[in-house]
This record gives structure tokens, C-alpha cells and sequence, in this order.
């Protein structure tokens, strides 16, 4: 059940006002998250700005309701300290884009300071505010490679700096921040020319408004007023059309991900990072932070991660240039697909398809992509789970986007060779009925193969394999047991073409050389002279080799 927030008197600071803070954040990010799509022009064109500070929010009140909810009755409510981390946990776990991850480290900041022990909060709550949001600013301009002016890093500052000027309660503190945030956030078109050029105020700042008015109401009770544009958090120009002008060049993908690692090893990998693309972002300490960063090659981006430390939770979304003029406004329809390989996150992304990279052993999550739905900002989704262990997950993200009232199809595709087959027929300008029903017939028409090396002696449906033994899966059933990776692989290509086929698809693992792509290619043309080949590579978390028949 949802917290009802309750006024504070207008100088209590402690958990219960946090946890009101976090109910009315949510609920002003989600009144105004279609019009910050809307004004979104840096530093991507992509109108999800407003999207993924209400996702950040959302994983951040959900962190701190289950702060709350974990309470037994040996067990006091949640103390301050122990709300505001759970509160700024909650936001760098579930971080979105470049405007949700500097939200995160807006957060955290506030934590570093409201989270302080008693004995270490000796100041007022006025003042202790005041600091809070002070370090807050400070904070998020230090996790940006490249801070630029007019952006929601500079109304975050002026806010702070008019909370430090303030005097009196921590309700007066949060007014003044507020009303700091605001008159900032107006003068953001004179000082970015993206912003100027196109007629409107900073996207990232009117979601810092938001936040801000939502602390003053939490700690004051009193709503700020009505503003003159309807359902914008914020007073906002009206958006004119997308600006032909406007530079949409840049780094082709964005690239997320969570990361454990120690600070030396994420001072190393910024700099490492910094050299890839631009829009890097970094936030977190302690051991846990998240990443986010614009690339060309989000491969490098996900193995430098790998180099620092052990990266998890990592989205790859693609920014093609049609696309992101298509996303000014909520496009009719797109694909997300789950894939198993940074090399087919990069071919799906290619196709036109949001990817969520699975790795290996990693439980399917229905909360990561549900947030790949939203994000793709579509009237209609095409859901490709590519691995029956999602199917699950996918069917119950679905469900939760359907009530948000976008038109979501699942395809049980099984296999990632089954989701290209699919892609490959997508056709934006049919009917989405017959869109559905072509790639279903697609996806249901490939056979799937898989090879994989035994981890340890088991039984499986043609006998039993020893640690090390090459399993060869048709249609998710071991079929062959071989002792090396091509003639299992010709073994598999033998039975799958037995009932025929016309084109052969080849997914190669990351260790897997090319000359196997050569060795197996050859095998078909010489049995199978009407069959084509295509063979691409699946990177880093991918199997040895998919095999696809259609």
C-alpha cells in the first residue's frame, strides 16, 4: 500500500519526513515526467529525461518502504540515518540515465550529511539542511567528468546556495532551496545554447524543482502553488518543434551499469572511460557505484568495467539518429529484447530494439524490464524474452506496463537466434496485430542450437557427460555429447538440417575463433548448397556458439 505522506511540523527532520519527502517526489515526477520528456534536448535529444528521474525516484521510495516495512516488534521504526541511505541507496541502485544518476549522487550528498550519526549532527535542522543540500551539489558536480552550465547541476547549486543564505527552520531552509532551484532553472536557455536555441529551460532542472518543492511541502505541509503551464512541475516555455538545427551527432550508445570496485579502481576506470565517449557520470562509494556513459563501442565501455571491478545490472541502449528524432514525442512502437552478449545488444540495437544484457547465471528481473519498456517511450512494445528462464519476468513486466496503458505483446522466443529471426521481419508500418503475428511465425520457424562445455558429470537425455564434455542443445535438449567444440557443432548442424532449412545463422562466443565460423560455413555449403550462412559475434556473456536454422 502506498504511504500517505503527512504534514511535519515545520521544524522536524526526521524519518517520517523523509519518507513523506520520497511520496511527494515520486508523485511530482510522475505529474511532470511527460512534459520534461517533451523540453529534453541535452545532452541527448532523446525525451526520456523526465522518464528516468521518475524511475530513479520510484527505486528509491521503494528502497525506503522496504526500510520501513522491515520493522518487527522488537524493532524501532527506521532512525534518520537509516532512512536518508535507504532513501539514497535505493536511488543508485536504480539509477536512469544522465539525469537519474546525478539525482543518485544529489542524494547520496544529502545522506553523507542527514545520514551522520547523532552525535555528529550537532547543528540545528536548519542549518543541518542546508549543508545537506550544499554537499548534495558538491557532490554531483565532482561525479561529472564534464560539468556543464545551465544544467541541472547549476540549479542544484543555486538552491543550495539560497538554502545556505536562509535562516530559520528546515521548512524555511526548504523554501528557500526551492525558490533558489526555480529562478536558477529559469535562467538555464541564457546560459546553454542547446537549451537556448530550441526555446526552453533544462530538462534535468525541472526535475530538481520538483524534488526541492516536494522536500518543502514534506516539511511545511503547505503544496507549492499552481504553476501556469498545466501538469508541468515547473513553469516551462511551450516546446516548439524539434529543432532542424539542432546537432544529433555524437556517441552512439548509452551504456549502464552498476559496479562493485574500490576507489582507486573507479578513479582509473573514469579517466579510462572519459577517453571512450562523453556524458560520463559516476556515482556511489563505499564500494558500490554506478555508471553511466555515451559510446561508440559500449563493448570497451562494459570490459573497462570489467577491468575495475565486477559490473552487473548493465543496459546498452542504442541512439540511432532516426530514433532519437522519432522519440521527440512517444513513437508508435518498439522492440526490447533481452540478449546474452554484448555483441548482439549491439546488432539488436542496431535493428531498432532496446537491449537488456543478461549475463550468465544472473536471475531474470522483471523490475529491469519493466524499466526498458517505459524507456523505449512507445504506445506499443514488442517484448523479445530470448531465453524461456524470461519468459516469466517478461510476461509480469508486461502486465505492470499494460496498467500505465502501453500495448505490450510478449514473443516467447527461446533463444537469441529466434529473436534476430523476429527483428528481422519487424515492420514499424504495419498494424501492430500484424506485426506480432509475423514475428511470432519468424521466431517459431528457426530451430535454436546451443553449445556448451559440461561444468560437471550429470545426467542428461542421451546418456551421461563428464566436467569438460562439449553439450550439444536442440531446442533447449541436450542431443549430442562430443569431446571438442566443431564436431559437436557439425553434429548439431547435421541434425538441425536434416528436416531442412534455407538460411543458417552463427552466433560465436567470445573465445571462439574464426576459423570455426570457416570450418562449420563450409560444412553446410558442401551438404547443403541451397542453404545460407550468416554468422555474427556474440561477445562478451555469450555462449560458445547459438546456432539458428530457418
Amino acid at each position: 500500500m502506498p504511504h500517505e505522506p503527512a504534514p511535519q511540523s515545520a521544524d522536524e527532520l526526521d524519518a517520517e519526513a523523509v519518507r513523506t519527502w520520497s511520496s511527494l517526489a515520486l508523485a511530482a515526477l510522475d505529474r511532470a515526467r511527460e512534459d520534461i520528456d517533451a523540453i529534453n534536448v541535452y545532452p541527448v535529444a532523446d525525451a526520456d529525461t523526465g522518464t528516468n528521474l521518475y524511475l530513479t525516484a520510484e527505486s528509491a521510495d521503494r528502497e525506503l518502504a522496504a526500510a520501513f516495512e522491515d520493522v518487527t516488534r522488537t524493532t524501532a521504526a527506521p532512525s534518520l540515518p537509516e532512512a536518508v541511505r535507504a532513501f539514497a541507496h535505493g536511488a543508485l541502485i536504480g539509477a536512469r540515465g544522465n539525469s537519474g544518476t546525478i539525482l543518485a549522487q544529489l542524494l547520496r550528498g544529502v545522506a553523507d550529511v542527514l545520514g551522520a550519526e547523532p552525535d555528529r549532527r550537532a547543528q540545528a535542522p536548519g542549518p543541518m539542511l542546508a549543508q545537506a543540500l550544499a554537499r548534495a551539489a558538491e557532490e554531483a558536480y565532482q561525479a561529472v567528468a564534464h560539468p556543464v552550465e545551465g544544467t541541472m547541476l547549476t540549479v542544484a547549486t543555486a538552491a543550495a546556495r539560497a538554502a545556505g543564505a536562509a535562516a530559520g527552520t528546515a521548512a524555511d531552509v526548504a523554501r528557500a532551496a526551492y525558490d533558489g532551484a526555480r529562478a536558477a532553472l529559469a535562467e538555464t536557455p541564457g546560459q546553454l545554447a542547446a537549451l537556448g536555441r530550441a526555446g526552453v529551460v533544462d530538462a534535468g532542472g525541472c526535475g530538481v524543482v520538483a524534488v526541492l518543492g516536494a522536500l518543502w511541502q514534506a516539511l511545511s505541509g503547505q503544496e507549492p502553488a499552481p504553476e501556469p503551464v498545466r501538469g508541468r512541475a515547473v513553469p516551462v516555455p511551450q516546446p516548439p518543434q524539434p529543432c532542424e538545427a539542432q546537432d544529433l551527432g555524437g556517441p552512439a550508445y548509452e551504456v549502464i551499469y552498476l559496479l562493485e570496485a574500490t576507489e582507486v579502481a573507479v578513479a582509473t576506470l573514469r579517466a579510462r572511460l572519459d577517453g571512450l565517449g562523453d556524458s560520463l557520470v559516476v556515482v556511489g562509494g563505499e564500494g558500490l557505484w554506478n555508471v553511466h556513459v555515451h559510446v561508440d563501442d559500449p563493448g570497451a565501455a562494459v570490459e573497462a568495467g570489467v577491468v575495475a571491478g565486477r559490473p552487473y545490472r548493465i543496459r546498452i541502449t542504442h541512439f540511432g539518429d532516426e530514433r532519437r528524432r522519432a522519440r521527440t514525442e512517444r513513437v508508435q512502437r518498439a522492440v526490447v529484447a533481452v540478449v546474452p552478449g554484448e555483441g548482439l545488444a549491439g546488432l539488436c540495437g542496431d535493428a531498432g530494439a532496446t537491449t537488456v544484457l543478461a549475463r550468465p547465471g544472473e536471475a531474470p528481473a522483471a523490475a529491469g524490464l519493466a524499466d526498458a519498456i517505459r524507456l523505449a517511450h512507445a504506445r506499443e512494445v514488442v517484448v523479445l524474452p530470448n531465453d524461456s528462464e524470461w519468459r516469466a519476468a517478461a510476461s509480469a513486466a508486461a502486465e505492470e506496463a499494460r496498467a500505465d496503458g502501453v500495448r505490450v505483446a510478449v514473443i516467447p522466443t527461446r533463444s537469441a537466434v529466434q529473436g534476430l529471426a523476429a527483428l528481422a521481419v519487424h515492420d514499424q508500418d504495419a498494424t501492430f496485430d500484424e506485426d506480432v503475428v509475423a514475428m511470432t511465425a519468424a521466431a517459431g520457424a528457426t530451430r535454436y542450437g546451443e553449445l556448451a562445455v559440461a561444468e560437471r558429470q550429470s545426467f542428461t537425455s542421451v546418456g551421461i557427460c563428464q566436467a569438460g564434455d562439449v553439450l550439444g542443445l536442440i531446442d533447449g535438449d541436450v542431443a549430442v555429447i562430443g569431446s571438442g567444440l566443431p564436431e559437436t557443432a557439425e553434429a548439431v548442424l547435421a541434425r538441425m538440417l536434416g528436416s531442412g532449412g534455407e538460411l543458417v545463422t552463427l552466433v560465436l562466443g567470445p573465445e571462439v575463433p574464426d576459423a570455426l565460423a570457416a570450418r562449420l560455413e563450409a560444412y553446410v555449403q558442401h551438404g547443403h548448397l541451397a542453404v545460407d550462412t550468416v554468422t555474427y559475434r556474440g561477445g562478451r556473456y555469450s555462449a560458445p556458439l547459438l546456432i539458428g536454422v530457418e
